[in-house]
């Protein structure tokens, strides 16, 4: 009988923290600017500069731990963790081993046996590193220093998740409480937020953990998955062909599928911790703690709630629209403004998805404004363009904020419900298509449908589709 595995996984993930300026220095934090263009003698490691703690990154590592129910260290203090490497400048990292800011927490993740607490050992505070760029024609780096000091907070998890499909949830949990807290944008893809998996394989049943291996900063949760499913092949193939799993730190190539060993244990480097001279040790009161529970927001499983009982959505729509806080703000700007929920709602799981998909781009990138969504329904629903219209108009809205009503005169897109007027234009739709309307009248419905489009082709969409349908088979059954 074959050997059944389980897997054993634990996650070191850090958060870039959406403040203005850096964590130890005055340098804006924004991405993407020219290389070496946002640095300052503290965070390019100058010898003489002095650190000073931004209050602001304390205060959102706080907000996170409170939100994920952490026990928020009173008296804390930060340490230097002592490395060489080129996107290092002062050749040591600003970070916190033996008094992080948050400790013992948990969230509860939805998993196939139900919801499952996965527990949260520590959230850290530290600086984030440069950046090298590699000359791919040559031997040459280069390093860029604009994030260097850029503030982080490292999430570490207990290994309490045993699949891919775990960490995919875990990791959706964090990157929610973070975005709807309002302390990161949790972009992978611009580095924001990064995750190091570290997998180990038991037989199932055993209490003792395999050897474990670590894969460092998957920026997708495509690469997260394809790389803890490989992992866990390698090496259960290695325990069955009697070979020994090494303790290393791999990299993930998710273009190939494969992941490469980048050091060993035995390799790996002395840190030498110790206590950060020049920061004073950090004191948090009740009072200041008190605030910062009172500014904890309404977050996505109390709005799926709320959206239900309160304005009666499904909760398959109540759960799309609360994974994107802005698209959740959005929707409740709406109803504000006195959209009705379930017609928002339609448009944001219909329309708004489809532009966004074909687009390849994120909600808060888009220049829709509510009031001109509400504005648009309300016209539709006063019977004055048609659904075809309201798509158009729609479209327009969305990639360039036009006002709906202005568009519609504008561009003389409003219906036609001119009875006497559309009932001629029937009467020659019908005239000039005999055969649809001997089909209808021998009992083939599509037929209909046919000549309701043809109507609609001649008015140029902007006919009553109503109306038309009324009109045919006023005058197909008056001429019988």
């Amino acid at each position: 009988m074959a050997k059944e595995y389980e897997m054993v996984i634990g996650l070191e993930v850090h958060v870039e923290l959406a403040t203005k300026t850096k964590i130890f220095c005055g340098c804006k934090t924004t991405f993407g600017m020219k290389p070496n263009t946002l640095t300052c003698p503290v965070c390019s490691g100058m010898p003489g500069s002095l650190p000073v703690l931004n209050k602001k990154v304390l205060e959102y590592a706080i907000m996170v731990g409170l939100a994920t129910n952490c026990d928020i260290t009173r008296y804390s203090k930060f340490d230097r963790k002592n490395y060489f490497y080129p996107d290092n400048p002062q050749n040591y990292q600003i970070s916190q081993l033996y008094e992080p800011i948050c400790r013992n927490g948990f969230v509860n993740i939805k998993s196939d046996a139900g919801e499952k607490k996965i527990g949260i050992h520590e959230i850290h505070m530290e600086e984030d590193a440069g950046k090298l760029v590699h000359d791919s024609w040559g031997e040459t780096s280069f390093v860029d220093y604009n994030r260097s000091g850029v503030p982080l907070i490292e999430i570490v998890s207990e290994p309490d998740m045993r699949s891919a499909d775990d960490v995919i949830n875990y990791l959706e949990k964090l990157r929610l409480i973070i975005q709807y807290l309002g302390v990161s944008d949790c972009k992978l893809n611009e580095g924001s937020m990064r995750a190091d998996v570290n997998v180990s394989v038991m037989e199932k049943g055993s209490k003792t953990f395999g050897t474990r291996t670590e894969m460092k900063n998957l920026n997708s949760f495509k690469a997260i998955r394809r790389a803890i499913e490989n992992e866990r092949e390698r090496q259960i193939d290695l325990i069955e062909s009697g070979e020994e799993i090494v303790q290393e730190t791999r990299k993930w190539d998710d273009e190939k599928g494969k992941s490469y060993p980048m050091r060993s244990k035995e390799d790996a480097k002395d840190y030498r911790y110790f206590p950060e001279p020049d920061l004073m040790p950090i004191v948090i009161d009740d009072e200041w703690l008190d605030k910062l529970k009172e500014k904890e927001p309404e977050f996505k499983d109390e709005k799926v709630k709320r959206y239900i009982s309160e304005f009666k959505l499904p909760e398959y729509d109540a759960d799309i629209i609360t994974e994107d806080k802005k698209m959740a703000d959005f929707f409740e700007e709406a109803i504000s403004l006195g959209g009705e929920p379930k017609k928002i709602s339609n448009y944001l799981l219909g329309e708004v998805k489809r532009l966004l998909n074909e687009n390849n781009t994120e909600f808060d990138k888009i220049n829709l404004n509510p009031l001109n969504l509400v504005k648009l329904i309300k016209i539709q629903e006063e019977g004055k363009i048609n659904s075809t219209i309201a798509k158009e108009v729609f479209e327009k809205m969305y990639y360039e904020d036009v006002e709906p009503l202005e568009y519609i005169k504008e561009h003389s897109l409003m219906m036609e419900s001119n009875e006497d007027e559309l009932k001629d234009i029937v009467q020659k739709v019908i005239d000039e298509n005999e055969k649809s309307v001997e089909d209808y009248r021998n009992g083939k419905e599509k037929a209909l449908g046919f000549l309701v489009g043809q109507t609609m082709k001649v008015t140029k969409g902007k006919a009553n589709p109503g109306m038309i349908n009324k009109l045919l088979k006023e005058l197909l059954s008056d001429g019988k």
